[in-house]
């Protein structure tokens, strides 16, 4: 069955869908020691009722860090991420978010299709410094060896024009 015959509906998570979440990631191999639902907003993807992918978002000030984001083996190549991250990117937009950041090793290719572009982990630090995924990074000294993003989603820093 491919995903255009199955009924899909994304919605925000709630604080009972967290082991949800949680289960997603481990699931599609992601780590999820610093995953938290406080000061963030996670969605989760169902397929005919059933999880098959999530996302999130950390919020500072008037920017946001997307991670976790996760769509199980059998789901993919059939737009649900994509579908996901505009969701996610919409949201950061009617915050009124100037940035949205993100880290990925692996997947650049895929980031750069939605405008996202290279940025040093410095930049991300400094830009959101309370959020949970980059307080891990600090913490346990990873976050220099990894790949930063940002998407300008809105002209002159989140201000509206």
């Amino acid at each position: 069955m491919t995903l255009t015959d199955m009924h899909v509906k994304l919605r925000q998570a709630q604080p009972e869908d967290f082991s949800t979440i949680l289960d997603l990631l481990t699931r599609c191999g992601l780590h999820t020691s610093s995953v938290t639902p406080e000061g963030s907003t996670y969605w989760i993807a169902d397929l005919n009722g059933t999880p098959g992918g999530c996302i999130g978002l950390e919020h500072g000030e008037g920017v946001s860090l997307i991670r976790s984001t996760a769509v199980l083996p059998e789901a993919r190549s059939q737009g649900l991420g994509r579908a996901l991250v505009r969701s996610a990117l919409t949201h950061a937009t009617l915050r009124g978010d100037g940035q949205v950041y993100l880290f990925s090793e692996e997947a650049g290719d895929y980031w750069r299709r939605f405008g996202f572009v290279p940025v040093t982990a410095a930049e991300i630090s400094a830009a959101l410094p309370g959020a949970p995924q980059v307080r891990s990074g600090l913490t346990k000294g990873w976050i220099h060896d990894e790949q930063a993003w940002r998407l300008d989603v809105q002209p002159g820093g989140g201000e509206e024009v």
